[in-house]
């Protein structure tokens, strides 16, 4: 999107210089060169590296809490006192007990 932004903005401003020699202008591989896009693809790894270990803690979190039902019921507690302890939605705690 930016690589295209700049380009409009050549055209524009370089009326003389042809769509072609503009587009020649940013090859792909001279761009990747480039600081610019080496620091950005670096910081959209990073990002993506951050949400994935996120992701998975916030999905591990869930498979204990759900693993943890079946022990909550041997105990005594019912749907609604394991859903509020756990900060699950009562119907959560439903599915995995019907799974059973």
């Amino acid at each position: 999107e930016l690589l295209e932004l700049i380009e409009t903005i050549l055209v524009y401003k370089l009326p003389q210089v042809s769509r072609k020699e503009i587009e020649a202008m940013f090859s792909l591989s001279d761009l990747k060169q480039t600081k610019v896009y080496q620091e950005g693809r670096a910081e959209g790894r990073a990002e993506g590296r951050a949400e994935g270990r996120a992701e998975g803690r916030q999905e591990g979190e869930l498979a204990a809490k759900l693993a943890s039902i079946p022990r909550l019921l041997a105990l005594g507690l019912n749907f609604e006192q394991i859903a509020q302890a756990l900060e699950l939605e009562i119907e959560q705690v439903r599915q995995v007990t019907q799974g059973e």
